[in-house]
């Protein structure tokens, strides 16, 4: 069992444009006969005159130990780019303590350059069954770079590889990239939760603590996975974690409060905010800013912008009594949960009458950010000169924490550009620099997305030049999925792919936005094929998880076209892999099945979609498994499917439909129905000459039109009303039309 040594701090992160390109999963494990020899690394040049004769020593034949003893000179004198340079060369590998300082020092460096060498040292190991040599504080180290780095998939396997071969990684790498995890979209949060419990389950396998004291959990550990809890909206595992942070000895912080800010908030119980606050100046915890911070945006999420304003206002009166303002704003009857999680970690909200509420130990003035998060609240809702005024407002503040920002003159910018004002907006950002705000890069990026959605491609292309050249500020991912969509929305395909490539050539990852986006591209531009080679790279791609948006531009692509038994095909794939087919893909499946005008397939499709949504009248899902995920369909996958039903003559179908949009509160379009009927189907069995076999067959067929007619209110066989539709001779205008029911 290796322990780790106390890691030191780290460096700033590197630049957030930079991207790398990660390796698969790494594993620990290792067999016992190793695999042929590893290749030589390629030589890094380099400009250090003592590096390079070093490293033409080093070509010739040295002397035994010379490797080892060079290397740990060298890296001992912090020269990590030349002693990098002596390992790249060699076809020998150095020994355990030079090759973890090096991964560690290069880990250490925080640059896209040290990470890169970093893993491949990792790689070549791995290659040569040789894993083993490194030891846990280099691969923490390694953990904490790359999820720093953005990488948080690649992070997340280095510690769970060291949990499986019997590292325990120092509390601050795993932690680290908890963190990250719990911050991740998709299922970041619960994949964090578990990696916490796989490292505290570890750790619990050891009598003597003071083994393990290195990577036990701390207090910022379980804010990682409080806070993952938080963003899941799990109350029930919250409760547990939390209770369980006195067995290892922490304390819960203001922070740890604060994510419960955040609990509540996910959870709608926006009547426990207060109680929170409460809950910290009884357990005399010193308050920070960032709790104000939190409890403005919760009632700002919650659309009460009444309390937050009251709220702020109370804080620059310098009130201390804050707490009783909030309980008498927030009037609302609480809607406890029957488990009573939230009043158990609140036990204060139980009977709050029974107590008077606490005071602020110091007035707490807002500041930039408080008044900017009230800004956020008046542009959610539109109120557009409310936040211009707001930051007119901030400029007279004497105290200068509550001057406007970067943040606040960016939140106003949005707001201009939510309504179409992009001339205003790029004024304000021309006031941002003459009074020596700067701008960053989300400040252009709102501006770039205000040009795209108004069509204005060339000034958002002149956008992005002013950007890199006037600003200096290079465009990141977010800003080329700006430019991607943009192109879309003109039609520009190709426009689309050289941006796509272009970040690429720049060394930035695409996110699975970026893919996404570019498969639109091809799937509204008749390019099928393309979209699924994008589809096909996505997949290959470790650091993007494909999700049920991705599979759904996919079958989008192929039914655009009316190729149905494609996309039926692509659906097959997605259940094989665990999708279930949602409203947008059978939205897709309809629209392509009306353009391939195959109504046969529209049957099938309802079928499918009758089972999916629990309709049990039909005898044809009477054996319908319990297992089938429910859907809730929608009005433009109903009328679709009514629709072809309709032009196909299939009106017992069609009926089931319209019923089951009724069912779900969606009012049928009697008057569309009611012209393709008369348009396409008023001369049905009027047919005097066909044969009795024939009549006989119709019978069913003309029942289920005249219920449909009757639904429709059209003169029908149910009462007995003459309805014509051929000119009665006699009748000079036309206005008479023959029955088609007689």
């Amino acid at each position: 069992m290796t322990t780790a040594v106390k890691l030191p701090p780290p460096p700033p992160p590197p630049p957030s444009n930079r991207r790398l390109h990660l390796p698969q999963t790494l594993t620990l494990h290792w067999a016992s006969s190793p695999p042929p020899k590893y290749p030589h690394f390629p030589t890094q040049a380099t400009s250090d005159h003592h590096s390079n004769s070093l490293a033409t020593t080093t070509k010739t034949n040295p002397p035994p130990g010379f490797h080892d003893a060079t290397l740990l000179a060298l890296l001992r004198q912090r020269k990590t780019d030349e002693a990098w340079l002596i390992y790249s060369q060699s076809s020998s590998l150095p020994s355990p303590t030079c090759l973890s300082r090096l991964v560690c020092q290069l880990s250490y460096q925080n640059t896209r350059q040290g990470l890169e060498r970093a893993q491949s040292i990792v790689r070549r190991l791995r290659h040569e069954r040789q894993l083993h040599r490194l030891d846990a504080n280099s691969l923490g180290l390694l953990a904490v770079a790359a999820a720093k780095a953005g990488h948080t998939p690649y992070a997340a396997s280095v510690i769970k590889s060291m949990l499986k071969s019997g590292y325990l990684p120092h509390v601050k790498a795993w932690s680290a990239v908890v963190s990250r995890l719990a911050a991740a979209g998709d299922d970041g949060p619960s994949e964090a939760v578990n990696l916490f419990a796989s490292v505290v389950r570890r750790i619990r396998r050891f009598a003597d603590p003071k083994v393990v004291a290195d990577s036990a959990p701390d207090t910022a550990a379980y804010n990682a996975v409080l806070n993952a809890c938080a963003n899941i909206g799990d109350t029930k595992q919250f409760l547990q974690l939390f209770d369980e942070m006195p067995e290892w000895g922490c304390e819960p912080d203001v922070l740890t409060y604060n994510v419960m800010l955040k609990l509540c908030a996910r959870v709608e119980r926006k009547d426990l905010l207060v109680f929170v606050l409460e809950r910290i100046l009884e357990e005399k915890i010193p308050l920070c800013m960032t709790t104000f911070h939190s409890l403005v945006a919760a009632y700002v999420g919650f659309g009460d912008l009444e309390t937050a304003e009251n709220m702020v206002q109370a804080m620059r009166v310098g009130r201390q009594d804050l707490c009783r303002i909030l309980r008498d704003f927030d009037l609302e009857t609480p809607t406890r949960d029957k488990s009573g999680v939230l009043e158990k970690l609140l036990p204060n909200s139980v009977n709050p009458s029974d107590y008077e509420p606490p005071l602020l130990p110091k007035i707490y003035a807002p500041d930039s950010r408080i008044y900017t998060t009230l800004m956020k609240g008046y542009m959610k809702e539109g109120r557009v000169s409310d936040t211009v005024r707001m930051l007119e407002a901030m400029r007279h503040q004497e105290d200068s924490a509550s001057r406007p920002d970067h943040v606040s003159y960016t939140t106003v910018v949005s707001a201009l550009v939510k309504v179409g004002s992009m001339d205003r907006a790029r004024q304000v950002l021309a006031e941002m620099t003459r009074i020596g705000v700067r701008a960053n890069r989300i400040t252009y990026n709102i501006l770039l997305k205000g040009y795209c959605h108004q069509l204005q491609i060339e000034k958002a292309k002149d956008l992005i030049r002013e950007m890199v050249d006037d600003a200096g500020i290079e465009p990141d991912v977010v800003s080329y999925n700006t430019l991607i969509d943009g192109c879309i929305l003109v039609d520009d395909s190709a426009g689309a792919l050289n941006y796509f490539n272009e970040m690429r050539a720049r060394g930035i990852a695409p996110t699975k936005i970026s893919y996404t986006t570019l498969m639109k591209a091809f799937a509204l531009s008749g390019q099928p094929k393309l979209a699924n080679k994008v589809f096909d790279e996505m997949l290959q791609d470790p650091r993007v998880k494909v999700d049920l948006v991705a599979w759904n531009m996919l079958v989008e692509g192929y039914c655009r076209l009316g190729l149905i038994e494609e996309a039926k095909k692509i659906v097959e794939r997605m259940k094989e892999n665990g999708f279930y087919p949602n409203v947008a893909t059978y939205g897709s499946l309809a629209n392509g099945i009306a353009v391939a005008r195959k109504p046969g397939e529209a049957l099938l499709l309802w079928n499918e979609i009758k089972e999916r949504c629990g309709d049990k009248k039909g005898g044809d899902v009477a054996n319908s498994s319990s297992a089938v995920i429910p859907l809730t369909p929608d009005e433009g996958l109903l009328d679709t499917l009514a629709d072809i039903c309709v032009r196909a003559a299939f009106f017992r179908k069609a009926l089931e439909i319209v019923a089951c949009m009724e069912e779900n509160g969606i009012p049928p379009n009697k008057t569309k129905y009611t012209r393709i009927y008369v348009e396409m189907h008023s001369r049905m069995f009027t047919s005097k000459h066909a044969s009795k076999a024939r009549q006989d067959r119709r019978v069913e067929r003309k029942r289920a039109a005249e219920a449909f007619k009757f639904w429709l209110g059209l003169p029908n066989s149910y009462y007995g009303s003459e309805w014509r539709l051929e000119p009665v001779d006699g009748d000079g205008d036309g206005d008479e039309y023959a029955s088609d029911s007689s």
